[in-house]
């Protein structure tokens, strides 16, 4: 491959880095430009570790031929099972087991040597392997990812040759550094929806990141905490208490995202969330099918563990509809991208009174008075009660019990959330 090709394809990879092509494409891309440019790859493989809290990290590959691999495919742990094994028996681990940055094979003449893939790889007719692992260098690591690591193969009988390889060594950097690039914008994506939330992810991430920048809206709150946790994590060990706050948390946060709600905190065992919409009736119906979804998936997963011994309960859960401030609160260096306001106090009182009227959702009036006619049939009085620091009493409402006794009454309501 000439010099100018590679200067080339140099300059395409840092402009597509810059506009923020995704690391597939940019796999794709490189890999067609070497063969236009005279390298004739016949594969590409590069992966790259990650932070997110489910996956290790995400892989892309490129081939000459139709295949049935996926071009982007995401890893997980590979501490354990068989994925440790295959990781063990990589060129990868090789190579950094023994400080090495390469490896070249001849597909030709593998004997002996036990790396997984390669034996597959030579089946199909490529000819010459290298490998590559990039380190990044302690100022440019995030947790796991600490190195670029790219495979390449070619199909000629005589192999890449010492041009081929000097081609891979001047150009594989400078793709690492776009993936490299590209993966950093998908981990701050990851985390600020962890984090943060979806919509305030995005909100931060579109710039909104000074101190008391804040937009007020009206709003449906959901406020839901555990029934008797304090008594059921003073009487288990400490390392059952994570499992078993991570499995509600999982049962009601589902609930939510799949209403169209936005997650804004999780405290202790209770989750603050808000419903938002042009039509705020639409936004109380999905409060309400977020609650029944939650309940089915409690039920679910209280069965889940009582069949393995582990201990249940169950939720309660407040609405309420207001006015808040949404945005960044806090100091020049330590900020929160919350909602604040008296609506926030309230509906979080509102969920504590469900102990006292034992019922397992509350709502306000003002939740209830903005259903259309037939939502409203479906919530019934408790009484109007006096909430702890909060000046006015409210009346508070209920799902009527027909809903839970009678199977007509239930498949109507189920009818109205799904409407």
């Amino acid at each position: 491959m000439e010099l100018t090709s590679r200067l080339r394809l140099m300059n395409w990879l840092v402009r597509q880095g810059l506009t923020g092509l995704p690391e597939n494409d940019l796999v794709r891309g490189f890999c067609e430009r070497c063969r236009a440019g005279g390298l004739d790859l016949s594969r590409g493989l590069a992966f790259v570790d990650t932070l997110h809290p489910i996956f290790e990290g995400r892989g892309f590959r490129w081939n000459d031929s139709d295949t049935n691999e996926r071009d982007v495919f995401e890893y997980g742990s590979s501490n354990e099972g068989t994925a440790a094994e295959n990781w063990r028996r990589s060129t990868f681990f090789h190579m950094l087991e023994h400080g090495t940055d390469e490896i070249t094979i001849d597909l030709s003449d593998i004997g002996s040597l036990d790396f997984s893939m390669i034996e597959d790889l030579a089946a199909k007719g490529h000819k010459h392997f290298v490998a590559f692992v990039h380190r990044f260098g302690e100022a440019g690591t995030m947790g796991q990812m600490d190195c670029f690591y790219s495979t390449w193969t070619t199909r000629r009988d005589e192999g890449f040759g010492d041009q081929g390889l000097a081609a891979l060594r001047d150009l594989v950097p400078v793709l690492g550094l776009a993936i490299k690039s590209a993966a950093q914008v998908d981990i701050a994506r990851t985390l600020g929806r962890v984090y943060l939330g979806r919509d305030a992810s995005e909100q931060v991430l579109r710039g909104k990141i000074s101190r008391g920048v804040t937009e007020r809206i009206n709003t449906v709150l959901w406020f839901s905490d555990l029934r008797g946790s304090t008594a059921i994590s003073e009487s288990i060990g400490p390392d059952v208490i994570i499992p078993f706050l991570n499995d509600y948390a999982q049962a009601s946060i589902d609930a939510i995202h799949d209403a169209g709600g936005e997650v804004l905190k999780l405290i202790g065992d209770g989750v603050l969330a808000m419903f938002t919409h042009a039509n705020m009736t639409v936004a109380r119906r999905a409060a309400l099918r977020a609650e029944h979804r939650f309940r089915h998936n409690m039920k679910a997963l209280n069965a889940k563990r009582s069949a393995g011994s582990r201990p249940v309960t169950t939720a309660h859960v407040g609405l309420h509809v207001g006015e808040v401030f949404y945005g960044n609160i806090g100091s020049d260096d330590r900020l929160d991208f919350t909602v604040v306001g008296p609506a926030v106090n309230e509906v979080s009182r509102i969920a504590s009174m469900c102990r006292s009227v034992d019922r397992e959702l509350l709502t306000s009036s003002e939740f209830r008075s903005g259903l259309d006619a037939t939502g409203r049939k479906y919530l019934v009085s408790t009484g109007r009660f006096a909430l702890r620091g909060i000046s006015r009493a409210q009346d508070l409402y209920t799902l009527d019990p027909d809903i839970a006794a009678d199977e007509v009454v239930a498949g109507s309501y189920e009818r109205y959330l799904a409407g």
